[in-house]
Parts: structure tokens; C-alpha cells; sequence
């Protein structure tokens, strides 16, 4: 398996990984047109015969902040290290673009504090972070929990 940046060709199998999991309420559906608009935010996980089989986005909220969305892995890969994968693709991002912090809204909780990320309060995030909330269906009754993880960024 390999991680690279998503390109085009990529776009239908992610819209249908993060899709698969909106449909039953654990993320946020993502239209084609909002997957191809923010196409570089994306990294994918190729396996052996370069299909796709995981996907996530680092997506820059502010100057020193990021936020981890729309990771979604095949269901039959599940537990072979590739959230994982994704997620250092994304910390790897931010370090180089000296973001300090990233942050992921998530009904996975376990997941995330295996990769190391903290639970917060949803309340210490900026206000600005919640503009996407009106798309959600569970809205406004939010349900997911707030991770974040402090990166150590390279030194410019």
C-alpha cells in the first residue's frame, strides 16, 4: 500500500468511501462538486493494484489550525493501518505548512486517541469552524466529540 496526494481519477471512489459512511449517519456527506473544489486537501491509500481504499483530508480553518475530515477507509480494509496512515499523511502537512494544531469532529473517538489525539471540549474551537454544522442532518443536535493534536511544526 502506498499514500500519495488524491488526484481526479480518484474523486468518484472517495465521493463513494465517504458517502458510505454518511449514509449511515458517521460523517458528513461530501458532494462530487465539494471532493473535486477542495481535491488538494486530499491524500489517498492506493493498495497493490492502486485502487483506492482510504481517504482524508487536512482542510486549513486558520492561521494555527487544521482540521482532520471526511477519513474514510473501505470497510473490508478495516484494521490494516490505513486511518493511521492517513492520519500521519495529514500531521506530516501541517508540520510543513506550520500549522501547530489540527483538530477532527468524530463519532470514532477510539480511533483517534490511538493516533495520539486528545478529546476537547467542541467548545474551545473558533466559531468559524461550524459553518459546515447547517449541512448535517443531525444538526443541531451534534452528537460527534472534538479530538486535537498539538504538532510540532519545523522551525521556518
Amino acid at each position: 500500500m502506498n499514500i500519495a496526494r488524491a488526484t481526479i481519477q480518484d474523486v468518484p471512489t472517495m465521493h463513494r468511501l465517504i458517502n458510505d459512511y454518511a449514509n449511515r449517519g458517521d460523517m458528513l456527506p461530501r458532494a462530487l462538486s465539494q471532493i473535486y473544489e477542495n481535491l488538494r486537501d486530499f491524500f489517498v491509500v492506493r493498495d497493490d493494484d492502486n485502487a483506492v481504499v482510504g481517504c482524508a483530508a487536512l482542510h486549513v480553518i486558520w492561521m494555527d489550525l487544521a482540521e482532520v475530515r471526511s477519513l474514510a477507509v473501505d470497510e473490508r480494509r478495516q484494521s490494516e493501518g490505513i486511518g493511521a496512515m492517513l492520519i500521519d499523511a495529514c500531521i506530516d502537512e501541517a508540520r510543513e505548512l506550520g500549522l501547530p494544531r489540527i483538530f477532527s469532529l468524530t463519532r470514532q473517538p477510539g480511533f483517534f486517541e490511538r493516533v495520539g489525539f486528545t478529546l476537547i471540549d467542541k467548545s474551545q474551537l473558533p466559531h468559524k469552524i461550524w459553518a459546515e454544522c447547517y449541512y448535517c442532518p443531525k444538526f443541531p443536535d451534534c452528537d460527534e466529540v472534538a479530538f486535537m493534536k498539538e504538532v510540532e511544526t519545523v522551525a521556518a
